[in-house]
């Protein structure tokens, strides 16, 4: 692979390391830590100085003031950190979204009017009878659309896309490539080659009508860990089931689920699933607004960074580490940490249909039948911390955002996307299949869901929802805090920029106009 170096330079008029030796880049390794808020960086790092963390903070540039693009879903969360860009360039904004110009799985032939769900979570593997997944997808659940050729085909995750990926652009030029994630739906990283990653491994965590790993912090690190294998054989050029491989990739990752469950969880183990739960009964999340974790997300937080320590002892012990490129962040961040901002009123769709008028305003009208459409092109209604709204007739998108901002006290809105609001943000939805008409950020606390299972989620655009973790390390880098606001959608491009590539490889990262992250390089 070819050398980058890496000149470390002038930035606020401090020198970073202005005459320290440069260092060669080889590698990458890219770490998505779900739920990771730039305050458990901080908070953790000061508290365990021996920590994995804490030896990449030592020599690495730690960007406390990072976000990630609205909104904070994890598939747009990730593609930014693969793709360099947001919905307005790759189209994705849920795993679970609409397209206006796709059908019903059943629908073979693609006959009749365009526009369904698109559905590409854990639904859509291909299970055994005993409801285990077999970690593949099942290309009958997959929607339906026309190909270039106006054949109508199964969808998959990498044929919705629509922007390249890193990992397309390091193996066109010679690179070998893994990843691992936590469904056989991150087939998305591939991105629309469809080959883009060499060594692809996805453990479903969630089984469908099965046994379910996040119910249990403990449960949800073991699963974490199948990848943490994969990581360290990958290290140690297998692929990552230990098997002989292409030897260690030029940029490879995984995705970490603990530090994200242990947030979420409002009783850990609560159905009794997982027979070596530790934690079982107790409550998940923080004790406090200042983000003092309980000692469930104490333990998904511990786990973590023990699974670090352990690459970078790998990374060691294979003579790689100084030629490896460290990156640490987070696909999104969870809210509210404060637990007393908790509100969990019920799904939107349902609080709008509790109003006096929703039997007959047009606006209510409208969200109901998105919402009760489940299949064909009539809408869509897609909640958590965020409620994005698919009409099925778009000239009362205006009614719609009158109404929700008339009622804003009582389905808890902070704000109203919608109109000139929202192409402010997003593509036109008069022009775009997959941009939501309506998006709704709730009051910060507020997740549209009546469970009791969690007390956090993420998706939508909250502080907490979006400022996360983001470590770049090498052991030649000085110890930086830099504060300047950053989007995790630079990760991308200086990804690229540190294996020698050109960065506006990423269409993405022209088509947006993302810069390299700062602080970095000498001649960005």
């Amino acid at each position: 692979m070819v050398l980058k170096k890496i000149a470390l330079s002038l930035l606020a008029g401090v020198v970073f390391g202005a005459t320290a030796e440069a260092a060669d880049v080889d590698h990458v390794l890219l770490i998505s830590v779900d739920g990771l808020h730039a305050l458990d960086v901080a908070r953790y790092v000061e508290a365990h100085p021996n920590s994995a963390m804490a030896e990449l903070s030592r020599h690495g540039i730690t960007y406390s003031n990072a976000r990630t693009p609205a909104n904070s879903d994890s598939f747009p969360g990730l593609l930014a950190l693969v793709t360099g860009g947001s919905p307005v360039s790759h189209g994705l904004f849920y795993d679970v979204s609409y397209d206006r110009t796709l059908f019903d799985p059943s629908n073979v032939s693609c006959q009749g009017p365009a526009g369904n769900a698109m559905i590409l979570d854990e639904s859509i593997d291909k299970y055994s009878g005993g409801n285990v997944s077999l970690n593949v997808i099942d290309p009958a659940r997959l929607p339906r659309g026309r190909n270039e050729s106006g054949q109508c085909v199964a969808m998959y995750p990498h044929n919705i896309i629509r922007t390249n990926t890193i990992f397309e652009v390091v193996k066109s030029k010679g690179g070998h490539t893994a990843w691992a994630d936590k469904h056989p739906a991150y087939d998305l990283v591939n991105g629309p080659s469809g080959t883009g990653v060499d060594d692809l491994y996805t453990p479903e965590i969630t089984n469908v009508n099965g046994f379910d790993a996040t119910a249990s912090v403990d449960c949800t690190v073991a699963n974490d860990q199948l990848k943490v294998t994969a990581i360290i054989n990958e290290i140690n050029g297998l692929k990552h089931d230990g098997s002989p491989g292409g030897g260690t990739p030029a940029v490879f990752g995984m995705n970490f689920q603990a530090v994200s469950v242990g947030q979420k969880l409002a009783k850990d183990n609560k159905d009794s699933s997982c027979p070596q739960s530790t934690h079982t009964g107790q409550p998940g999340g923080y004790t406090d607004g200042a983000g003092t974790p309980t000692a469930v997300l104490a333990f998904g937080l511990q786990k973590t960074d023990e699974a670090l320590g352990s690459m970078i002892q790998a990374l060691k012990q294979r003579g790689l580490y100084n030629s490896t490129l460290f990156i640490v962040s987070a696909k999104h961040g969870q809210s509210p940490i404060n637990p007393v901002k908790v509100n969990k009123p019920g799904h939107f769709a349902d609080l709008v249909a509790t109003l006096p008028d929703a039997g007959t305003n047009p606006g209510a009208l409208a969200i109901a039948s998105a919402n009760a459409c489940s299949t064909g092109p009539c809408g869509f209604v897609q909640d958590d911390d965020v409620a994005l709204i698919w009409l099925q007739d778009q000239s009362k998108t205006q009614a719609v955002i009158d109404y929700l901002n008339t009622n804003a006290k009582l389905l808890f809105i902070d704000e109203v996307l919608g109109g000139d609001d929202l192409k402010l943000k997003f593509s036109d939805p008069a022009h775009d299949s997959r941009t939501p008409d309506v998006i709704v950020q709730p009051i910060y606390g507020t997740t549209y869901t009546g469970s009791s299972k969690k007390n956090a989620e993420h998706g939508g655009m909250s502080f907490g929802d979006t400022n996360v973790g983001l470590i770049v390390s090498n052991p030649r880098f000085p110890s930086v805090v830099l504060k300047t606001p950053v989007l995790t959608s630079q990760v991308a491009p200086t990804i690229l920029q540190a294996l020698n590539i050109d960065p506006e490889a990423l269409k993405s990262v022209r088509a947006e106009q993302i810069p390299v992250l700062p602080g970095l390089w000498g001649n960005r």
